[in-house]
């Protein structure tokens, strides 16, 4: 890896993009943000999306920042500048039953108290996970590569 202060990371549910986040974090003593915590306002009794103009709010001090590591799913337009302002965007690309694994084994290890995670693990979460992930490789995967097609100086693919 190079010796970027800006990375964006990126990939489908279950990638690795949190764990790599947190690793390159403590590394280089980088602070990292989840998207998902932009994109959701977390409630005990259940999270709300916030919107457009929320999730500017919270993103721009972080983009602001010398050094940041962002990692998320999202490919919207209101993420767009993170791409931009990144020195170099990492792309997760890890098999579909690898990822399948990781959904239980995260739905196991946050449901029973191994691991505290940032939403509460139902079945009906578990199974949008698994539906999001069945969909990824013809659907996701593509409009992700398509926007990434800009910054190819800056990208590196991550086999795992």
């Amino acid at each position: 890896m190079n010796t970027a202060n800006r990375i964006h990371i990126i990939g489908s549910v279950a990638s690795g993009k949190s764990t790599l986040a947190r690793q390159l974090s403590s590394e280089r003593g980088i602070p990292y943000y989840e998207l998902d915590n932009v994109m959701w306002r977390r409630h005990p009794d259940g999270d709300s999306r916030n919107t457009e103009a929320q999730r500017r709010d919270i993103l721009t001090p972080i983009l602001n920042l010398e050094s940041w590591i962002i990692e998320g799913v999202h490919y919207q337009e209101w993420m767009f500048k993170c791409l931009e302002e990144a020195e170099l965007i990492i792309f997760l690309d890890t098999p579909k039953w690898k990822r399948n694994y990781r959904i239980l084994k995260r739905y196991i290890e946050e449901k029973y108290g191994f691991k505290k995670g940032n939403y509460k693990q139902t079945l009906t979460m578990l199974r949008k996970m698994y539906g999001w992930n069945r969909h990824y490789e013809k659907k996701e995967k593509p409009i992700i590569m398509r926007i990434l097609e800009p910054y190819q100086d800056k990208v590196i693919i991550q086999k795992g």
